[in-house]
């Protein structure tokens, strides 16, 4: 049996959770131990698999079509031709690997120590760290114990596995999209939300055929169908096949495609694609190291249950992340690290905003934050819209992307501003400002006297409260 070693700080997980908590923690003091499986490494699925990646191929996208056709503008095409390859090596090296790298640099400035293996928890107050690999070969003298004063759980979450596609071969999940070696001629993928959404449309850019097929009535929900619907219609254009209120039903494949049988208005149907990628949903890494032998409490969707801190039931053990309630983010991991990191120093951090941004980088890009109309009807919140159109923005017209708008949702009796959205382009970035005018309870007087630079994307967050005062300029 190996001595037991005493630790401070012990964090389990590098992703975006655990290695913002691990810096912070350091920062304010604490000896910071971080544990890292390895898979998918330091910066976690966003950084390695998921969010980070997934907008490399985005924007390769991007560009593969403007050169494609870019006369709008009057610049004659030659013959575009994409070496995927190349795509491919400049995301992995010169976007992920440099990120990646730099959460590395950063840990060690902060004098983090990292211990490479796969925590295992024994019970309320020590763990186990060994090497990754088959358990039923593993015993308590293959690695190491070790004791904490404060544990941070932050394991993060995986993809959701559908009855019959489990993923293999032709059938992967989102990892296994952003890693394809070849554009695919024929794409299926199955589930619309904001992960089926963006890749489909990264590869629909990038030349492949693509159909989603989702069991609901619209793609992305969570989002407003009027914002929803530019993105269909930008979808099409691009000749992607939406098939909504549909199941999947199975899937057979060889060595050279995989055939998709699912089923909608009673009827099934199949089609034969070179890949279906699988992305309905992600669940909790809650289980399968050891935290069934401790007294932490989850609830009844897997999730740890904490308080405003990231406390859990069980002193001294924390968690955050994907592994909490709340929307699966990378951003809401960020601000929860340094919470739990923060209240573990005695500060009086808290998890106490009004609203996380959600953003989605389809074509365009949709944001939003706060309350939608109908959840603040839904709360007997009566309240009021002002929508700004990108049609009357200056800067997206010269960028020849007009479509889409900004909204402003705001209560009747005081104006203050409690929700806000945006479809359009950059909307992305303007996400930032959105959520500090609803954080913050901005009224949108406030935000109509703050002044916005000309021509930028935006200007028409200020036009929206311009309106919603009653004094439209540009509309």
């Amino acid at each position: 049996m190996a001595d037991v070693e005493q630790k401070d700080t012990v964090i389990v997980g590098g992703g975006p959770g655990g290695y913002v908590a691990a810096i912070r923690a350091s920062e304010l003091g604490q000896k910071v131990t971080l544990i890292e499986k390895g898979d998918p490494g330091l910066g976690g699925v966003c950084l390695n698999v998921g969010c980070v990646p997934s907008k490399a191929l985005i924007a390769a996208g991007h560009r593969y079509q403007q050169t494609l056709d870019s006369s709008v503008y009057g610049i004659s095409k030659t013959d575009a031709k994409l070496d995927f390859t190349k795509t491919q090596d400049w995301k992995d090296h010169k976007v992920v690997d440099r990120m990646t790298r730099g959460v590395k640099m950063l840990l060690k400035k902060h004098k983090v120590e990292i211990i490479d293996g796969e925590a295992i928890l024994d019970n309320d107050h020590q763990l186990r760290v060994i090497k990754p690999g088959p358990k039923q070969f593993m015993d308590n003298d293959n690695g190491r114990t070790i004791a904490w004063k404060n544990l941070i759980l932050a394991t993060g979450s995986r993809p959701v596995e559908i009855p019959h596609f489990k993923f293999e071969g032709r059938v992967i999940d989102s990892t296994g999209g952003l890693n394809l070696k070849e554009v695919p001629s024929e794409l299926v993928v199955i589930g619309g939300g904001y992960i089926g959404t963006e890749l489909a449309g990264a590869y629909a850019n990038l030349g492949a055929h693509v159909t989603i097929i989702e069991g609901t009535d619209s793609i992305l929900g969570g989002f407003d169908h009027d914002m929803v619907d530019i993105v269909v219609k930008n979808l099409e254009k691009k000749g992607v096949d939406i098939v909504t209120k549909a199941m999947a039903k199975n899937s057979q494949q060889d060595d050279d495609s995989v055939t998709v049988t699912y089923e909608v208005d009673g009827a099934e149907k199949s089609i034969k694609a070179d890949y279906c990628m699988v992305s309905v949903g992600r669940k909790p890494n809650t289980d399968d190291f050891g935290l069934d032998m401790t007294s932490v409490k989850l609830n009844d969707h897997h999730q740890v249950i904490v308080d405003q801190q990231g406390r859990t039931n069980v002193p001294g053990i924390w968690a955050i992340g994907d592994i909490v309630p709340g929307p699966a983010l990378a951003h809401k991991a960020f601000f929860e690290a340094k919470t739990a990191a923060g209240a573990i120093s005695g500060k009086n951090t808290a998890n106490d905003w009004v609203g996380v941004p959600m953003v989605c980088f389809a074509d365009p890009e949709l944001a939003q934050v706060g309350m939608t109309p109908d959840q603040a009807k839904d709360k007997g919140i009566e309240v009021s819209t002002a929508q700004f159109p990108f049609a009357g923005n200056a800067r997206a017209v010269s960028l020849d992307s007009p479509e889409g708008f900004i909204r402003l949702i705001y209560t009747k009796d005081k104006k203050n501003v409690i929700g806000a959205q945006g479809v359009g382009p950059g909307v992305s970035d303007l996400a930032g400002e959105l959520s500090l005018i609803v954080n913050c309870g901005m009224n949108v007087e406030d935000v109509a006297l703050t002044i916005h630079p000309h021509p930028t994307l935006n200007e028409p967050v200020q036009e929206a409260a311009d309106i919603a005062l009653g004094f439209p300029t540009h509309i």
